[in-house]
C-alpha cells in the first residue's frame, strides 16, 4: 500500500479521480492503547463498526484480544484473521445454525440474549455445554446519545428477573450487558444504565461474573465535542465497584467507534459547483451514508497548495449517484471559493463510512492510502496537540 504524509500530497502527485480513503495506522493504535491501558476491565472491539482485516490487525497488535462480533460472517472473518482471539457474539437474536457453528466450529463461547426464546436456542444449539458465558441484556436509556440503540434490542426491567434467573441456572458465568447508544456525550449515561444493573441483580437475587458497558463511547465531531474519556471511564468503574456482584466478576465494554474513527478518512474531489451545492464523487452510498440519513456533521477542509484567502461559508453536498437521495446537507464549512477540480478532505470516517459503502449505481472506491499525518480530530493527542473537530479549517 502506497504511503503519503498527508492528503494534501497525494492531492498534488496523483490528483486521483476516485475517492480514496486515507488510513492512519497510528491513531487506531492509539486509541488502543488507550483502551488498554485506562480502561478499568476488558475491551473488546465491536467488528461492526470497521470490519477490515488491516484494521483488526493493527487492533490485535495493540492490545486488544476480544471481539465483538454479531453475524456468524463476522464470526468466521475474525476466525480467519485472527484465529488466536476471543470471540463474544453478542448480537440478542442468532439463527440457531450460526450460534451452532459459533461454538463447534469457531470456539465461540460467550453469548448474548433478551428473551427466554433465545436463550432456549442457545442451550439447544450448544447441545447443553456447561461452559457458557451467558450475558443478558437489559434495555437502557439512550437519551444521553445521539443514535438510539434503545428500542430493538434488550429485556424490560420487568422481564430481567425470570431472564437473570433461567440465564443462571445454564451458564457457567452470567452476564448483565446493556448499549447507551452510539456517541454517548455524557458519562451519565453509564451511571445510569449501571443503576438499572443494580436493580435487577438485586431484584433476581443471582450471582453476576460479568458486567458488559457495551459500545457508545464517543468520537469528537464538529458540534459533538464529548468530555474526556478517562471521565466515563471513572463513572463506569465507581458503579462497578458499588455493584452487589461476584467478588472475581469482570467488566466489559465494546468500543466501536472510539476504536477506529480516527484510522480514517475520505479525500474526494469536487465534481460540479452549483451555488453552494457542492458534487463530489463519494456519498449516501459509499463512506457519507451517515452523513445523508442521519445529518451527522463530519469534519471537513479544502486540500489545496495555495491556501484560499476567502471566507468560509456553509456548503451541501451532492454524491456521485443519480439518486436525490444522495445528498448530504452539512452545512460543511469551507472557503467560498471552492471550484470543481478541487479535493476536500471528509474526516473521521473510519467508523461506520468503511463498512457502509456499497458500488450502487457502479460507483464506488475501494482506493487505499496511508498517510503519515494526524487525523482532523482527536480525542487522543495532549490537549495542546489536539485539531478541532470543526469545519472551519484555517489553510
Amino acid at each position: 500500500m502506497h504511503k503519503h504524509h498527508s492528503a494534501l500530497g497525494l492531492a498534488s502527485l496523483n490528483r486521483p479521480v476516485q475517492p480514496v480513503t486515507l488510513l492512519r495506522p497510528h491513531a487506531a493504535q492509539r486509541a488502543a492503547r488507550f483502551f488498554v491501558e485506562k480502561f478499568p476491565g476488558k475491551p473488546m472491539y465491536a467488528v461492526k463498526a470497521n470490519p477490515t482485516p488491516e484494521l483488526l490487525e493493527i487492533l490485535w497488535d495493540s492490545g486488544i484480544t476480544h471481539y465483538d462480533v454479531a453475524s456468524i460472517a463476522e464470526v468466521r472473518l475474525l476466525a480467519r484473521t485472527l484465529p488466536d482471539a476471543t470471540l463474544c457474539f453478542m448480537h440478542p437474536v442468532k439463527a440457531e445454525e450460526a450460534i451452532e457453528e459459533a461454538y463447534f466450529t469457531h470456539g465461540v463461547r460467550t453469548f448474548s440474549l433478551d428473551t427466554l426464546d433465545e436463550l432456549e436456542k442457545i442451550v439447544r444449539a450448544t447441545k447443553g455445554a456447561t461452559d457458557l458465558n451467558l450475558c443478558v441484556r437489559i434495555r437502557v436509556s439512550s437519551d444521553h446519545s445521539k443514535l438510539s440503540l434503545a428500542s430493538k434490542f434488550g429485556a424490560e426491567p420487568d422481564e430481567m428477573k425470570a431472564l437473570l434467573m433461567a440465564t443462571r441456572q445454564a451458564a457457567d458465568a452470567l452476564g448483565i450487558c446493556f448499549h447507551v447508544g452510539s456517541q454517548a456525550m455524557t458519562p451519565a449515561a453509564y451511571g445510569e444504565a449501571m443503576e438499572r444493573v443494580r436493580q435487577a441483580i438485586v431484584e433476581a437475587a443471582v450471582t453476576v461474573d460479568i458486567v458488559d458497558v457495551g459500545g457508545g463511547f464517543p468520537s469528537t465531531y464538529p458540534g459533538m465535542e464529548p468530555p474526556p474519556l478517562e471521565t466515563y471511564f471513572e463513572v463506569i468503574h465507581k458503579a462497578f465497584e458499588s455493584l452487589p456482584i461476584s467478588y472475581s466478576a469482570e467488566l466489559w465494554c465494546e468500543p466501536g467507534r472510539a476504536l477506529c474513527a480516527e484510522y480514517a478518512s475520505v479525500l474526494v474531489r469536487v465534481e460540479k459547483r452549483r451555488g453552494d451545492e457542492l458534487y463530489i464523487n463519494d456519498g449516501a452510498y459509499g463512506a457519507l451514508f451517515d452523513a445523508a440519513h442521519v445529518g451527522w456533521r463530519f469534519p471537513v477542509k479544502l486540500v489545496r497548495e495555495d491556501a484560499s484567502d476567502t471566507r468560509d461559508m456553509a456548503f451541501s453536498f451532492y454524491g456521485p449517484t443519480c439518486d436525490d437521495l444522495d445528498h448530504m446537507t452539512g452545512p460543511f464549512m469551507l472557503p467560498a471559493d471552492v471550484q470543481a477540480g478541487d479535493y476536500i478532505e471528509i474526516g473521521m470516517l473510519g467508523a461506520y463510512g468503511c463498512a457502509m459503502r456499497t458500488a450502487f449505481n457502479g460507483f464506488g472506491s475501494d482506493l487505499k492510502v496511508i498517510v503519515e499525518d494526524e487525523p482532523m480530530a482527536s480525542l487522543y493527542l495532549a490537549q495542546e496537540e489536539r485539531p478541532a473537530a470543526s469545519n472551519v479549517v484555517k489553510l
